[in-house]
């Protein structure tokens, strides 16, 4: 056992002292290796961000009641008789109050609104009008400049990745949405949810300008079960279910955006997967080549060790672990290049209601472990046949190969 050790590590000295004179041969193998660990990272972190932005979003002591049977926004509208009957209701429906001793609930309704730079469409955004509860009940939302907006006035407040991306958004300025120019009063963040993509108005202001009078599309309301939401949850289905009309839809904050993240963040995989996939197909017979070519190099080499003594298990180990190191060494230059290009690199897609979502990618260690496992499988299955052929090269073969001997 001593020996075939000693063996190896003489093996794997020679074949990795050999790597200068096959620079260009072995740097293609490190890079493509690379290529295939820096695109799937990007697809995962660009799932990971999505998901955190939607995560980030949502809090189970919210509770997010819709109508029509649906259980998105868009499509969605609540009946003026349920709203009626929910603020008339006791404490005893799940719901918080507030100082007044009134249900803690906002209103609301999205409109995607165009924005414009010239004469063209640059993106379509969400403008949310609620009431002046509505930014209370987001429980990371922050004002980082200016103030909110005042009821029954065109003011708006504006998500910072809104405001950071957009030229024409700055506290003071006014912008034309829709058919009206409307008066930017502040900023706000949310800790890089979702809702940074959004602007927010009043309630009223908003039907009134975009012809939706009476027109609300969810209800936001805080829970009230002692700490247990699950509960307080519950017992507010109980209390609606028994409402006229067509069936509400209750769902916690938290499950309504991560129902979201799934659909889309599954929807990045479908794509990225098959396509990093393939990639790693072409990776692995890159590797398949470049260590035939580097066996063939060094046939009369290996040979003369066999006939040396050297066992077949060194000659195919050495030629493994080559393999496998490029290809470790292809891997961090891959997870290096995507940290370095795709970690906090901002992103869009189309969100929930049909307009823009901004988000950040993120490259979490979760993501360097899943690239950074096919990289190095494209080591292991690239260099396996080559090191099999290096292990059975007899010299009489590797001389003839080089014309040394007939």
């Amino acid at each position: 056992m001593i020996s075939t050790l000693k063996q190896t590590f003489l093996m794997i000295r020679v074949n990795l002292g050999s790597l200068p004179r096959r620079l260009w041969v072995s740097l293609s193998m490190v890079l493509s290796v690379a290529l295939v660990v820096a695109v799937l990272s990007g697809f995962l972190a660009m799932a990971r961000g999505f998901e955190a932005a939607l995560a980030g979003a949502g809090s189970p002591a919210i509770a997010v009641i819709l109508g029509g049977g649906t259980n998105q926004e868009t499509g969605s509208e609540v009946p003026a008789e349920a709203i009626r009957s929910l603020a008339a209701m006791s404490g005893e429906t799940g719901i918080a109050r507030d100082g007044a001793g009134k249900p803690a609930l906002s209103r609301e309704t999205v409109v995607p609104v165009d924005v414009r730079q010239g004469e063209r469409v640059e993106q379509t955004l969400s403008l949310r009008g609620m009431d002046p509860a509505g930014p209370g009940l987001r429980q990371r939302a922050r004002l980082s400049r200016g103030r909110l907006f005042s009821q029954g006035a065109r003011e708006i407040v504006v998500g910072a990745r809104i405001a950071d991306t957009f030229p024409g958004f700055a506290v003071g300025e006014t912008i034309r949405l829709g058919a009206l120019d409307w008066r930017i009063v502040g900023h706000f963040t949310s800790g890089g949810s979702a809702f940074e993509s959004e602007i927010w108005a009043d309630l009223e202001v908003v039907q009134s300008a975009f012809d939706r009078q009476g027109q609300v599309q969810s209800l936001r309301v805080r829970l009230d079960g002692g700490g247990n939401a699950a509960r307080a949850l519950a017992a507010l289905r109980d209390r609606l279910s028994g409402l006229p009309g067509a069936p509400l839809v209750i769902v916690s904050e938290a499950d309504l955006y991560a129902g979201q993240a799934e659909r889309t963040e599954s929807l990045i995989r479908l794509f990225g997967w098959p396509i990093a996939l393939l990639m790693a197909i072409g990776a692995a017979a890159g590797a398949l080549n470049t260590m035939m070519s580097s066996v063939s190099d060094r046939s009369v080499e290996i040979a003369t060790l066999r006939l040396l003594g050297f066992a077949r298990p060194p000659a195919f180990a050495a030629t493994w672990v080559e393999a496998v190191l490029l290809s470790v060494a292809g891997t961090g230059l891959g997870v290096f290049a995507s940290k370095l290009a795709f970690d906090g690199w901002q992103a869009s897609t189309m969100g929930a209601n049909n307009t823009r979502m901004a988000f950040q990618l993120d490259v979490t260690p979760d993501v360097v472990f899943t690239a950074g496992l096919l990289g190095l499988a494209i080591g292991i299955l690239g260099g396996a046949l080559p090191a099999i052929a290096a292990a059975r090269l007899p010299l009489t073969s590797a001389l003839q190969a080089r014309g040394i001997w007939r």
